[in-house]
């Protein structure tokens, strides 16, 4: 769900929506540096090092705790870019809790937070890692339980542009907001849906072919489409219907992100 509920004198929209996890992940390694130097020698080759979430995630949690520690990093892309399901911002939250680990910073999930805040909108929740109602600019998280379905997600194989999308004119910018309560009895709109699907036609195409047979919902400003199913068999029959030319994949809705279930480092300076 996403709802645009005005404009702020600074750019930025306020929105209302929800954020839920999926098991489908990118992933990351990272070697703890003595030299302090901040080095990704993997990652997407669309994305020049200096501006990729990821380094500059680094490089801001070495600048607010004062380590004279660095890191090599390597990110295994397995999320399409520009698909509006988080994937950069969660590389970069999982950036600051892993390196906060790493080089033993002890900063906390306040502070984690605060920082992702000025890396993105949507990076503090993957830093605080609970699906969440989210109000703002997306920064005021509430924690939320939610059903955990199984997901089809459709790819299209397009990049859409937040920023075009949020400053296109047929942008609903003044949507009543809504509570907690309205959203779990249905209302679950996206405004960004509309200008999306007059801009790429790609996602229009697979938006007609997956709501043809089950509620088809737009993530975020997209460009993925999804659909909820109460079983993996019931999303993996929908998979197997999904045309060749439209990369589409099965995941798991989940409360809690993966990256909380994993076990933390244990690496100190001294055994680098």
């Amino acid at each position: 769900m996403l709802r645009v509920l005005g404009r702020r004198a600074d750019g930025y929209h306020r929105l209302q929506t929800v954020f839920q996890f999926v098991d489908r992940c990118d992933r990351l390694y990272f070697e703890l540096r003595e030299d302090g130097r901040i080095e990704r020698v993997q990652g997407p080759d669309a994305i020049p090092p200096e501006q990729d979430l990821v380094v500059r995630a680094a490089l801001a949690l070495k600048a607010a705790s004062g380590t004279h520690l660095g890191a090599t990093i390597r990110v295994d892309k397995q999320l399409p870019m520009g698909g509006g399901l988080g994937g950069g911002s969660s590389d970069a939250a999982t950036t600051l809790q892993a390196l906060n680990a790493v080089w033993r910073t002890a900063l906390s999930a306040d502070r984690l937070a605060e920082i992702g805040l000025g890396l993105g909108a949507d990076v503090p929740v993957f830093v605080r890692g609970e699906a969440a109602w989210a109000e703002g600019v997306g920064e005021a998280l509430s924690p939320v339980v939610l059903p955990q379905p199984w997901y089809l997600v459709l790819a299209p194989p397009v990049h859409v542009s937040t920023a075009a999308v949020f400053n296109d004119p047929e942008l609903t910018r003044d949507s009543p907001s809504i509570t907690l309560g309205d959203f779990l009895r249905g209302d679950a709109g996206n405004d960004c849906l509309a200008p999306v699907l007059a801009r790429y036609p790609l996602v229009k195409e697979a938006y007609d072919w997956l709501n043809g047979r089950a509620q088809a919902r737009l993530t975020g400003t997209g460009a993925c489409l999804f659909a909820a199913f109460s079983t993996l068999r019931e999303a993996e029959a929908g998979l197997a219907g999904v045309p060749a030319e439209i990369p589409a994949f099965v995941a798991k809705g989940c409360n809690r992100s993966p990256l909380f279930g994993l076990e933390p480092p244990d690496v100190s300076p001294t055994e680098a």
